[in-house]
C-alpha cells in the first residue's frame, strides 16, 4: 500500500465502535475498509484502484488473487457472524433492532479550511435507502429521539445506507431491520484524530436513551 497511515486514517470511522460498544449487544470489526470494506456488496468489497476509492493511489501493483480471496474470506466470515447472532436474536426475542454505526467527513477541504455547509451535512444522516415500509415510523421515533438530543439529524441527505442495512433487510426484514447511522465527525478533528470527549460521550448517551422508545415502536411493528 502506498496510501500513508493519515489519509487512510482520515476515510476510516474512527472511534465509532466505542459507541457500539454502549449498546447491549455489538460487533466491532477490527479491519481496514482498506483491507475488506464490509459495507459494500461483495463483488465490490476489496479496493482495487482509485475508482474504488475517492480518487487515492492505494497501491504499488494491484493485490493478486490469493490476497483478494483472503480479504473476501474475512467479508464472508462477517456475514456468518453477523448472521448467527442475528438468527439467536430472533429466536430468543422475535427480532432485532441493529444500529449499523457509521462517521463521515465534513472538512475534505484542508484542516485549516471551514467544514462543509450544515444544510448539507447534518450532525446524524440516517439512511433508510433500503428499509422495508413497515419499519419507517420506528426510523422516525430514532430521528425524533435524535433532535430531542439537540443533534440535527435528517434521513438520506449524505448516505442511504449500503451492503450491511440491504443484508440485513433481504435476510431477516419481517422481524428486524438496521438504521444505517452516520455521524458527522464532529466529535472530533479528521484531520489531527483528536477527539472532543464531551460531543463524544452526547452521542453515546444519546444512542443509550434512544433504545427503549425504538423498541417500544419495534415491538408495536413486528407483529404487523
Amino acid at each position: 500500500m502506498v496510501l500513508d497511515e493519515a489519509t487512510r486514517l482520515r476515510e476510516e470511522d474512527p472511534y465509532t465502535g466505542i459507541l457500539a460498544a454502549r449498546l447491549p449487544n455489538s460487533i466491532v470489526v477490527q479491519r481496514s475498509r482498506f483491507e475488506v470494506d464490509l459495507n459494500r456488496p461483495r463483488e465490490d468489497a476489496v479496493y482495487l484502484g482509485p475508482d474504488d476509492a475517492w480518487g487515492l493511489e492505494l497501491w504499488n501493483a494491484e493485490p493478486g488473487l490469493d490476497i483478494v480471496a483472503d480479504s473476501l474470506a474475512q467479508y464472508d466470515h462477517f456475514y456468518s457472524v453477523l448472521g448467527e447472532l442475528l438468527d439467536s436474536l430472533v429466536l430468543r426475542h422475535g427480532g432485532f433492532i441493529l444500529y449499523d454505526i457509521h462517521s463521515y467527513n465534513h472538512r475534505r477541504d484542508g484542516a485549516a479550511a471551514a467544514p462543509a455547509l450544515q444544510e448539507e451535512n447534518p450532525d446524524l444522516n440516517l439512511g433508510t435507502g433500503s428499509l422495508p415500509p413497515k419499519w419507517k415510523s420506528v426510523a422516525e421515533i430514532f430521528l425524533e429521539a435524535a433532535r430531542a438530543a439537540g443533534l440535527d439529524a435528517r434521513e438520506n441527505v449524505k448516505f442511504e445506507g449500503r451492503q450491511v442495512a440491504a443484508w440485513v433487510h433481504e435476510k431477516f426484514g419481517d422481524v428486524g431491520f438496521a438504521l444505517a447511522i452516520e455521524f458527522k465527525k464532529s466529535f472530533m478533528d479528521e484531520w489531527s484524530d483528536e477527539i472532543f470527549p464531551a460531543e463524544f460521550d452526547r452521542l453515546g448517551v444519546f444512542l443509550e436513551s434512544s433504545v427503549d422508545p425504538v423498541l417500544a415502536a419495534w415491538r408495536t411493528n413486528v407483529s404487523v
